[in-house]
């Protein structure tokens, strides 16, 4: 069964400047029980909503199964982290999700790369061990709401949807 383990809103950058020093604070309430997504904007309150330059990956998911033990998504920065779902293998599909207020649509663009904040944010190995893990970017098709707790979701090759 897949779950939706954490979800993540932040109206702020924290991984800043270099990594060696540090992330800045986390804000109260950006990890959330629930999030509200835009077709072609993103998640409703999060740094990259509306963005023009982040569109097209304006929703990154994540599988918690390669996360160590105790890190989650204020760790690696990502907003939707999932278990019992492939997403690594995704690229190019349209991934649909739903937590009870109906389904979601996800178009996965591309790899989410980790980056050398990583090993600072989560612990030193973890930018190496991650890549090719690091989750996917996506862009919503749909409005709608995403909840923690079960999931229940289909993927499809783009272009079969109607």
């Amino acid at each position: 069964m897949a779950v939706i383990v954490e979800l993540l809103a932040s109206p702020v950058h924290r991984l800043e400047g270099r990594p060696q020093d540090g992330p800045g604070p986390a804000l109260e309430g950006e990890l959330a029980g629930s999030v509200r997504l835009r077709a072609g904007l993103g998640i409703v309150g999060d740094r990259y909503f509306a963005k023009p330059a982040h569109r097209d990956a304006s929703v990154t998911v994540m599988a918690q199964e390669w996360l160590p033990p105790g890190t989650g998504l204020a760790h690696s920065r990502r907003n939707i982290l999932v278990a019992g779902l492939p997403v690594d293998d995704l690229v190019g599909t349209i991934l649909t999700l739903d937590s009870g207020d109906g389904p979601v649509r996800l178009q996965v663009k591309r790899r989410a790369n980790p980056c050398a904040w990583m090993d600072v944010t989560i612990g030193p190995g973890a930018f190496r061990s991650l890549r090719g893990h690091g989750g996917v970017r996506c862009t919503p098709l749909d409005d709608g709401v995403l909840r923690v707790g079960p999931v229940t979701y289909t993927v499809t090759a783009v272009g079969s949807q109607s």
